[in-house]
Order: structure tokens, then sequence, then C-alpha cells
């Protein structure tokens, strides 16, 4: 029942900093909802300097909320299939190799020589941790967040065909950053004298192979049972299964849950929209699923702020996290360059595509997540911290900027 009351706080919260954004503000709607988040967290906070007990129960309550379990095994299942059934599939297809090797060799190189400077900056500034738990920072930070950049992009106007590329990117470089998370994290518990390269190799082939198989049989699945009935419930009834049910096998066989609902999401979006349904249940779905999509962002953007309470707050950590945000927009702009270049790829991009690409590639939810789930012994706490700042400055600057930046190139392009 406890649970029952954060949780209907946390919407009370969105709901009404969602409207006055909307009547008033006119922020993106992710940022308005997490500076919303951080409002309340700094007011709860000058109150309990005159009621101590009051910022304490509050502190207690949003502990009971296990935040990397709810976003890793409840929320973003459903946030991934949301956002691949909005996405157009043949547009995707154009830029599968752009995709294929950003969400893979760009979230490997990201990983490395991030966590390669992050491990040397700790060691200038008095605070040195090893160097596999530096990578482990450098895999929950390269991954852009999908969440946040398909928020976020809903806004900007861009170009249809970069937009594709962006959060097609997000949306599969999110599954591989977590299995490079898992990698890095098996190794950081067991040491690497009782690992194999191997064991490492399939791990990675299971949890990217396993994830993408299994989410295209339960998509086709269920594209079987829906293209014989023409009945919108249950066909939505159908997709919350898939979602469910396929993220639970998912865990189960232990494949990658995240890849699993990119891709039954695209299936279901693309070919079961067109074959399977007819115009009313698939404009019932779609609906649906973008309502899912505001409201579990809200939640998630809200709840984001008001763990700022729970983050243990030192000025290192601060200065650290503002140089650590340097440090991985420069690596990001690295890690999408040198396999473009190499692969030339780099001939098919619109105008502006890797500035842009850069700038958009926020940090989220999903970050904050991963930091969460490491053991005290792995430097969790100055790790979540650092995180945190990392994700803030990213979600806040880059995301109220990124539309400015594309009009600026816009008109540089005209010029030219």
């Amino acid at each position: 029942m406890e649970l029952f009351h954060i949780f209907s706080a946390i919407l009370v919260i969105s709901a009404i900093f969602a409207y006055i954004n909307q009547q008033y503000i006119k922020l993106p709607t992710a940022i308005a909802l997490l500076l919303a988040g951080l409002l309340v967290s700094v007011l709860v906070q000058v109150m309990g300097a005159v009621s101590p007990p009051f910022e304490h129960w509050v502190e207690s309550s949003l502990r009971e909320i296990n935040f990397s379990e709810v976003l890793l095994e409840f929320m973003l299942s459903f946030l991934l299939f949301a956002g691949a059934l909005h996405t157009d599939l043949e547009k995707l297809a154009k830029s599968k190799w752009t995709v294929m090797v950003f969400a893979t060799f760009g979230v490997l190189i990201s990983t490395v020589v991030t966590g390669t400077l992050f491990y040397y900056l700790l060691q200038i500034v008095g605070q040195p941790i090893s160097y596999i738990h530096s990578l482990l920072f450098g895999a929950l930070i390269s991954p852009t967040d999908p969440i946040a950049v398909l928020g976020i992009l809903k806004k900007a106007n861009i170009p249809k065909t970069l937009e594709v590329s962006i959060t097609g990117e997000s949306l599969f470089n999110d599954g591989v950053g977590v299995v490079i998370f898992i990698s890095l994290f098996q190794i950081a518990e067991r040491g690497m004298a009782n690992i194999e390269g191997s064991f490492i190799a399939e791990l990675f082939l299971a949890e990217v192979g396993g994830g993408i198989g299994l989410g295209l049989l339960i998509g086709y699945i269920a594209f079987f049972f829906m293209r014989r009935i023409d009945h919108y419930q249950t066909e939505v009834l159908i997709s919350l299964a898939v979602v469910t049910g396929g993220y639970s096998i998912a865990s189960f066989l232990h494949f990658s849950g995240p890849l699993a609902m990119v891709a039954a999401g695209l299936l279901i979006g693309n070919q079961g929209t067109k074959l399977a349904m007819s115009q009313q249940t698939a404009d019932y779905l779609t609906k649906f699923w973008e309502m899912v999509d505001e409201v579990f962002n809200a939640i998630l953007f809200v709840l984001i702020g008001l763990e700022m309470m729970l983050v243990p707050f030192r000025w290192e950590y601060a200065v650290v996290g503002l140089i650590t945000t340097g440090i991985v927009l420069v690596v990001r702009y690295v890690s999408l360059a040198l396999p473009s270049y190499a692969l030339r790829l780099h001939r098919t991009f619109t105008p502006g595509t890797l500035p842009i690409m850069t700038w958009g590639g926020l940090r989220g939810g999903i970050s904050i997540a991963l930091a969460l789930s490491l053991s005290p012994e792995m430097h969790r706490d100055m790790i979540v911290a650092i995180t945190y700042g990392v994700v803030l400055m990213s979600l806040v600057v880059q995301g109220l900027t990124i539309e400015p930046l594309i009009r600026r190139l816009a008109r540089k392009e005209v010029t030219v």
C-alpha cells in the first residue's frame, strides 16, 4: 500500500507540472518533468531544515522504490517496445549499416576510451579506482538513452532520415550497452583470471542474438494470432502479453530483454499494423502505446529528479562529473566519426549528422539504473553520484539546446 501512495504522489506531481509546462513554459515534456522532480527534491530538503523528520520520511519512502529494478525489470520493456512500435522499419532499413556499426563498434569504442580517460581523471583528482571499475563506468555511460532521445526528438523538428538514424541507433545501442556492462560486471565480480574469452563471446552472442531472435519469434506469434481476428481490445491485450511475457522469458533464458522488445516492437509496429490489423485496430494500438509511452516517461523523469535526494553529494564528485560530461561528449563524437570514416559511411549522411548525433546522444535513466546496480565494492556511491551529474547535464543542457543546434546547422547549409 505504501508503494501505491508513493506512485500516486509521483503521478500527481507529473500531472501538475505537465499541465503547467504545456500551458505556460513549453519545454520538452521530459526535461520539464525532470526539472519538476529536481525542484521538489530541493523544496523537500529546504523543508527538511525546518522539519528533519519530514525529509527523512520522504527519503525513506523513495528508498522503497528500487530505481534500478523498477526501470530495468519493468518500465524499460514498455518504453522500448513503444519506441520501436512507432519507428518506420523501411526508413530504418536504409540506415541499417549506420545503426549496426554505431550500436556495436561505436559503443565498444566509447566504453574503452571513456573508461580509460575516467580512470586517469580519478587518478589526477586523488580518487583512484581499479581499471575494470572505470570500464564499468564507461559501459554504463556510453549507450544513449532511447527513452530520453525519443522524448526530446519529438519536439526538435529534426529531418526524418536523421531522426530514424538517431532513434534506431539509440534503441539498439541500449541493448548492446547493457550486454557489455553485464560482461564487464562478470569480470569485475569473478576476476579476469577466472573468466575465459570464450565465456564473454558466448555471453555476448547469446544475449544479443538470443534477444533479437526471441523478439522476432514472439512478435511473429503475436502477428499470427492478430491476423486471425479483428477486435482491438484483444489485440492490445496481445501486445501487452508480448511485452510482459517476452521480457520475462528473455530474463529467464538470459537473453537481452531490451533487444527482444525492440525486435518485437519493430515487427508488430510495421508488419503487424499493415498486414494483421484493420485501420481502426492499428489506430487504437498505436494510440494506446503512445499513451503508455507518455505516462511512463512522465513517471521516469520525475523519479530521476526525486532521486537527487538519495545521491551522495561531494564537491569533488560534482567537479569530476562536470569534466566527465565533456569527456563523454568528445568520446561520443570520436566513437561515431572513427567507424563512419573508416567504413565510408559518412558519404551517405545528411549535412550535420555527426554533430547532431553527438549532441543528441542524451544519457538518461538507464545509465543511473546500471550505476545503482553496482555493488559497494565497485565504488557504487561515487559512480552513482558522477553518473547522476553527467545525466543531468546531458538532459538539461543538451536537451534544451539540440533544437537550436539543428536550426543553426540547417541555416548554415542553406547559406552554403
